[in-house]
């Protein structure tokens, strides 16, 4: 029997198309293996780096250099009293066992060490002279690849370093490896395809927290003694809570961003900002003062030329502080409720005057401002992200309401909206907007921003104490909990600095409270949370720490006298 002509095309077209989509996801999958290759190798030139210089330098007490503070390390580099090669090749060593702990490097950055062996004491030594600091993937540094966890970015080295790269280096620091990140940076869990999930250091059944996910990791692990971040909605807070390290989200423009890829580029409704992560608070403003000069100034003029204020983050007088135990949109977990409560009350023993902030329309702030500023093309321009891609971001709700057509949308926010409000607000969010209409977006959150300051300021406030998302999650519940971001997405819509700072750990006592909990919607995401937080006796909380635009002196200010009184408390306890 004679197959029909056009039958025949059809099939042979058929297996042509299945034959290309073969062979086009076999060339994906060999870049991802290399890739791992990459990265394996880094490992192993790390360790073969650290094992001569231990040869050759066997009395070195690297436990000691590993146990310096930042400040009094930096001190004894530029003093002379440490040698940059010790303070470095201890760092390499750790960073490595924390890598294999955690999985949190995706580079070594071999360069570094032509950079130490061309450091020997200059004229003029930076602040961080000497000093090896860990970059997120997402910022670019020469000669390596910036891939947001996507493989159609691999061996697309970065032709320049960025701005805030190429400062710290003149300042003196060795960026020595790159770390990993969620795909598309979206996220704040930390798994990608190529390199993988990274995991907290502190407990390897939790999330890191993302997307600066490898760097909380290692610095929270002690790989790293100052790393850097970005931060779009908490990606430079969540891994900081989760790992029980400091972090500062600054004003969107204080520091240059310049040749660091965003995860939604050209969207002006939730500010990005990129930061520092270390063990203290000391140690951020140490890079603050060390990024803030000339040289940043110089080389972005669009940074306004701010050096940092040393009197008034060494300023003494006692600080107005507004606080907030709860947004009524995301249910504090007993221990950040607590964290708040107990860090309010040391507070006003120690002088300072504490004044309830009334916070309201945070879901408004959350769904029409966030998700639908983030995605104001309907979520056309992240969808494309993913275009030709293995795998599928782990925003999986908000990749598969891009890919659904409106009516869809229209109708399951209709159905769901008397049981899931939130899913019904997140549907109508993700729509697409006209010009006019993201205008009109962009001028509403003016205004609120306007009169949320206008609030701040009739209460005379000079900072606010907020609670933060913690503890860390489960691996795999960011992904499932992308509503649990309004603590701190918040600050991103207002553009305000906010840091993080670990002030106590989880209890028993606030294990056995977590049983009652409900979340204020009683939703399935609500349930997911509780869940999320429980077994987590013994894992750190966090509080976060705002101020006005532009004052992140005053920030780190409120961050050290946080950070003092929590040590205090916790070594009479």
């Amino acid at each position: 029997m004679r197959v029909p002509l056009p039958a025949l095309l059809c099939c042979s077209a058929a297996s042509l198309l299945l034959l290309l989509r073969w062979r086009r996801r076999r060339r994906l999958w060999k870049k991802v293996e290399e890739a791992r290759q990459r990265q394996e190798r880094s490992l192993v030139q790390m360790q073969m780096a650290v094992r001569r210089f231990r040869e050759q330098h066997p009395s070195v007490n690297m436990v000691s250099i590993l146990s310096l503070p930042l400040p009094e390390l930096s001190k004894k580099l530029r003093d002379g009293s440490l040698p940059p090669e010790h303070v470095f090749y201890s760092y390499v060593g750790k960073a490595l066992q924390i890598a294999t702990e955690t999985n949190c490097i995706t580079e070594y950055l071999q360069e570094s060490e032509t950079q130490l062996r061309k450091a020997k004491l200059p004229e003029k030594l930076g602040l961080l002279y000497g000093v090896p600091v860990s970059i997120k993937d997402s910022i670019d540094c020469e000669g390596h690849d910036s891939t947001l966890g996507f493989i159609k970015n691999l061996n697309k080295p970065a032709a320049e370093d960025s701005v805030v790269v190429q400062v710290l280096r003149r300042q003196g620091a060795i960026p020595f490896v790159k770390t990993n990140v969620p795909q598309s940076l979206i996220s704040y869990d930390c798994k990608n395809l190529i390199f993988g999930q990274t995991f907290n250091p502190l407990l390897y059944t939790r999330s890191p927290g993302g997307s600066s996910g490898g760097e909380g990791a290692l610095v929270g692990g002690g790989g790293s003694i100052l790393g850097f971040g970005t931060d779009v909605g908490g990606s430079l807070r969540f891994p900081a809570a989760f790992c029980g390290i400091c972090a500062l989200k600054p004003t969107g423009n204080r520091l240059s961003k310049k040749g660091i890829i965003s995860g939604v580029l050209g969207q002006k409704a939730v500010v990005a900002a990129v930061g520092p992560m270390a063990k203290d608070v000391e140690s951020l403003a140490l890079c603050m003062r060390a990024l803030l000069s000339e040289d940043m100034f110089n080389l972005d003029s669009t940074v306004p030329p701010l050096p940092f204020n040393e009197e008034v983050y060494s300023s003494t007088r006692p600080l107005r502080i507004g606080y907030y135990e709860t947004d009524f949109f995301t249910m504090p977990s007993p221990a950040m409720r607590r964290a708040v409560r107990e860090m309010k009350q040391l507070l006003e023993d120690a002088g300072h005057t504490l004044v309830p902030f009334e916070l309201t329309n945070v879901d408004y702030v959350i769904f029409n401002f966030c998700v639908r500023g983030m995605f104001a093309d309907g979520g056309a321009s992240f969808l494309k992200k993913f275009k030709g891609e293995l795998e599928k971001s782990s925003m999986g709700l908000f990749f598969w309401l891009a890919k659904s057509p409106s009516w869809l949308r229209n109708v399951l926010s209709w159905i769901a909206k008397p049981f899931m409000p939130r899913f019904s607000h997140i549907i109508r969010s993700m729509r697409a907007n006209t010009v006019d209409e993201v205008w009109s977006l962009h001028h509403e959150i003016e205004e609120f921003c306007h009169q949320f300051i206008a609030q701040w300021k009739k209460l005379n406030l000079d900072v606010m104490l907020c609670p933060m998302l913690g503890p860390a999650l489960g691996i795999g519940y960011p992904g499932k909990l992308s509503v649990a971001v309004s603590y701190t997405m918040l600050y991103n819509a207002l553009d305000f600095p906010a840091g993080v700072v670990p002030v106590t750990t989880v209890t028993d006592e606030d294990e056995q409270e977590l049983k009652g909990y409900k979340g204020y919607f009683r939703d399935w995401w609500d349930r997911t949370l509780a869940k999320a937080f429980h077994g987590s006796v013994g894992l750190p909380v966090a509080v976060q720490c705002v101020a006005l635009p532009w004052q992140e002196e005053l920030c780190l200010r409120f961050m050290k006298e946080v950070e003092a009184l929590a040590l205090k408390k916790n070594r009479l306890f």
